[in-house]
């Protein structure tokens, strides 16, 4: 999708017609000898009119790899400058722009393969094909093409001839990528600041990467106005009421709402208690916002820090720990009205502490399982439990 030009041109800016913003930071909040390579940066949107709230998001439409649009242009037998129309648009763009702005090249599709196994010249990828569409192997080829991207299939099947509109026909949209905001908007109001967790990693003797990651990490120019922007509304609000106590538990890249919560709530001379949650693999490399962090805990900002550092220690330790240890307070915050935030991940780390929260409910509170998940619930009801996980 291309970027609107200016805000003169068009004042209003949303999911279909995206401001272009300008990246004026990009830096690495992680040690040299991190295992992860997670980054900060500020996205400039002054003079766009957009405003965002605490917890919204700002989603980016990235771009594909110039390598890769190469590599799979070259295995295919295609060429770069063949004009294709765009479906829905109408309109005819080079088969290298389409690849690069509007097409997904990952996740083929099974009705994909089946239009692939009609384009293989070679008779015996035609049977490979056709045996991974049995109907009795469904499951395998979930996992299959799950596993691959465009890149690996047509290298894995060299006969495939079809022209550039046929197969543009086949991939899936581009789509944008959602990352929480990490800024406060009485304190940013002309910025979106983003955490982002760069994706790399090696399969079949390729390097791959995390399409948005890579974009916003590798490719996009500072103090260049070409990042397509929109805000992205959510339900991950702050109390009205400023006085409100917060509990924020966000491990890893789940820490960035809770920056611009805590920064919010500075701004606006919050009366209520913050206590964050942080976790991550090594205190030494992996200390994401540290420093602030630590600014604000001696400030008094901060009324509590836990840390849970899971590779620091013989034994694995995670947020949920911190949170049993501290089950007495945690309780007593929770009985004075405390709102309770979780961000991060949906796999394993938000069960784990919704585990933790009904514990303590249920050895501080005296609550059976029964009444403790009632209890959770009437939380979550009262907008006092709310979770942005993914």
């Amino acid at each position: 999708m291309s970027p609107s030009e200016s805000a003169s041109s068009n004042p209003i800016y949303d999911v279909k017609h995206p401001f272009s913003a300008t990246m004026t930071d990009r830096r690495k909040l992680c040690g040299g000898g991190s295992f992860k390579n997670t980054q900060h940066m500020a996205l400039n949107i002054r003079g766009s009119g957009l405003k965002y709230q605490c917890g919204d998001s700002v989603g980016v439409y990235p771009q594909n790899d110039p390598a890769d649009v190469a590599m799979l242009v070259g295995a295919l037998g295609l060429q770069l400058d063949e004009p294709v129309v765009l479906p829905k648009k109408g309109i005819a763009v080079p088969l290298k722009e389409a690849l690069l702005t509007e097409f997904s090249l990952t996740h083929p599709s099974a009705a994909a393969l089946e239009v692939i196994a009609e384009h293989t010249t070679d008779a015996s990828e035609r049977q490979k094909l056709q045996d991974w569409l049995r109907p009795e192997r469904v499951h395998e080829l979930k996992t299959y093409l799950n596993e691959r991207d465009w890149i690996d299939i047509a290298q894995e099947y060299p006969g495939v001839r079809m022209n550039a509109q046929t197969f543009v026909g086949l991939l899936r949209r581009l789509v944008p990528r959602l990352y929480s905001i990490a800024s406060g908007p009485s304190v940013y109001p002309d910025e979106v600041h983003i955490t982002v967790g760069v994706v790399k990693f090696e399969a079949r003797g390729r390097v791959r990467q995390g399409v948005g990651s890579a974009y916003l990490a590798e490719r996009v120019r500072l103090d260049v106005a070409e990042v397509p922007v929109f805000i992205g509304k959510s339900a991950f609000r702050l109390p009205e009421d400023d006085a409100t106590d917060l509990i924020m538990i966000g491990p890893g890249t789940g820490v960035a709402p809770f920056r611009g919560f805590i920064q919010e709530r500075l701004a606006r001379k919050a009366s209520g208690r913050l206590w964050l949650f942080f976790g991550e693999q090594q205190r030494a490399q992996d200390y994401l916002y540290g420093e602030e962090w630590e600014r604000y805990l001696s400030e008094g900002s901060l009324a509590r820090l836990s840390l849970a550092f899971s590779r620091d220690q013989p034994e694995k330790i995670y947020v949920q720990h911190r949170m049993l240890e501290a089950a007495a307070e945690l309780w007593a915050w929770m009985q004075a009205g405390a709102y309770i935030y979780v961000c991060g991940d949906s796999t394993h780390m938000a069960p784990d502490v919704e585990a933790a929260l009904l514990t303590i409910i249920q050895t501080e509170g005296g609550h059976d399982l029964g009444s403790s998940v009632e209890h959770l619930k009437e939380l979550k009801k009262q907008k006092r439990y709310q979770k942005d996980v993914y």
